[in-house]
């Protein structure tokens, strides 16, 4: 349960963190809005990556639980 609850705001938390971390380049490098863009979308990458390697180990978990 505690697993599922977790999992969406690995994807939301990591877009969002690029996002913000690619808005304040973009306000220093004026390039609005390019870096913002490809930073939210490479957290969201992490975060999806991070939450299947969440989910393969639970799964590897519960196998090892059943049997």
């Amino acid at each position: 349960m505690a697993l599922a609850m977790e999992l969406p705001f690995l994807l939301a938390g990591g877009a969002l963190v690029g996002g913000l971390f690619g808005f304040l380049l973009d306000r220093w490098l004026h390039t609005k809005p390019w870096l913002m863009i490809l930073m939210g979308a490479v957290g969201f990458a992490v975060g999806l990556r991070d939450m299947l390697k969440r989910l393969d180990k639970s799964d590897s978990n519960d196998a090892g639980k059943s049997g």
